[in-house]
């Protein structure tokens, strides 16, 4: 069982919650992206349609990713949360189809009961709009409680990471993540103290005091790709303008 490590949260009830990161395992993630968002079931599955999100599943369930879960968590029976996300289209119903076949496969429990309860309008969305859109969260979680959460994509992390700042703000312990596909770079989310580093040396403590009380969270509860992303833009005003021109 991996050691779990003290988190700050924000308590704020204006802001998804986020933890700091310590050391995070690598998200695990089944398939390519061309092979899943290519697939003919993709839209529908998306859209909410169970039976297409379990073709979808079933042409891209990795058995080797799954046995590294299992190798990753020996003796542990965690509960699998996946994320209702709201689409444009409707209620996505990959991640908790995806939960459910995880579950079957591995004889772990899966926790229907939090959901996504805002829209994000994630999907085909850039950088900035990533960031200013974040996920929240609402469900009952058991206090002691380990977790694994499941999502149908990774770009940047963050939902993932306001997933797991909701669950552990609850008492839950959450332990790893997996995704049916995403970007790998992207499979990192816990952000490096190196990247951190440098984030705030290029922008300094205004930019940094300016994110904790527009998102509620400081720069080391960033994942590492928007940590990156951020570091990559030009100047604070640029982040600043954009994000606000993307809410």
């Amino acid at each position: 069982m991996l050691a779990m490590h003290n988190s700050l949260f924000d308590q704020s009830t204006t802001h998804p919650q986020r933890a700091t990161w310590s050391e995070f395992p690598d998200v695990l993630i089944h398939a390519k992206e061309p092979a899943v968002k290519g697939h003919p079931a993709y839209r529908e599955a998306k859209a909410g349609d169970v039976l297409a999100a379990q073709v979808l599943i079933r042409d891209n369930f990795n058995p080797a990713k799954v046995a590294a879960l299992e190798a990753l968590l020996p003796g542990v029976q965690p509960l699998l949360v996946s994320a209702h996300a709201f689409e444009r289209e409707g209620v996505n119903a990959i991640p908790e189809v995806f939960a459910d076949v995880l579950g079957q496969t591995l004889g772990w429990p899966v926790d229907a009961g939090v959901v996504q309860t805002n829209v994000v309008g994630h999907t085909g969305a850039d950088g900035f709009s990533r960031l200013a859109r974040q996920a929240s969260f609402s469900g009952p979680i058991i206090p002691g409680a380990d977790y694994v959460m499941v999502d149908d994509f990774i770009g940047m992390g963050g939902t993932l990471a306001n997933l797991r700042g909701y669950i552990e703000s609850q008492g839950g312990r959450v332990l790893a993540a997996v995704a049916l596909t995403g970007k790998p770079y992207s499979a990192k989310l816990s952000s490096s103290p190196e990247r951190i580093q440098e984030l705030r040396k290029k922008h300094g403590n205004e930019l940094e005091n300016w994110w904790c009380a527009r998102f509620g969270h400081a720069f080391d509860a960033l994942t590492e790709s928007e940590a990156r992303y951020l570091v990559r833009t030009e100047n604070a005003d640029t982040i600043r303008n954009r994000i606000a021109a993307a809410e």
